[in-house]
Order: structure tokens, then C-alpha cells, then sequence
């Protein structure tokens, strides 16, 4: 399961953090690395972006990038 998945109010754990390069890199810099524990807060309106909470502050992050994180429960 990916974290763009994921509904509103949930709370899951990151396992993997996928995608090349830059994008990769920046995803792990800004925290989002294994083990990691995040609750989704917000959706826009259509469903892009989304805003989770991690590590004590708010991210907001594109769908097609949350897409490359996958997580369980």
C-alpha cells in the first residue's frame, strides 16, 4: 500500500520510500524515511496534495509523490 492511499485520519508506518534521484533524496531529507510513523491530515479539495503530520510538523506533499511511499498499518 502506497501513502496516497490512505484516508483522512489515518496513521501509518513508512517502509519504503521509492522514486530516483533528486526526488528520492529530497523526500528522505525532509523526513520521510523508514519507520517513520505518519497521520494523514488534509486532502484538497480534489484529492491533490495532501497534508500529513510527521516527526512534529505538517508536510504537504504531491499525490504522485506520496504514491512513491509505501507504508502499512
Amino acid at each position: 500500500m502506497t501513502l496516497d492511499q490512505i484516508a483522512v485520519g489515518q496513521e501509518v508506518k513508512i517502509v519504503k520510500v521509492g522514486g530516483e534521484g533528486e526526488l528520492r533524496c529530497r523526500l528522505l531529507d525532509m523526513g520521510l524515511i523508514p519507520k517513520t510513523v505518519v497521520k494523514v491530515q488534509k486532502a484538497a479539495p480534489m484529492g491533490d496534495p495532501i497534508e500529513i503530520h510527521l516527526r512534529g510538523y505538517e508536510l504537504t506533499i504531491r499525490k504522485e509523490d506520496a504514491g512513491k511511499i509505501e507504508v502499512v498499518f
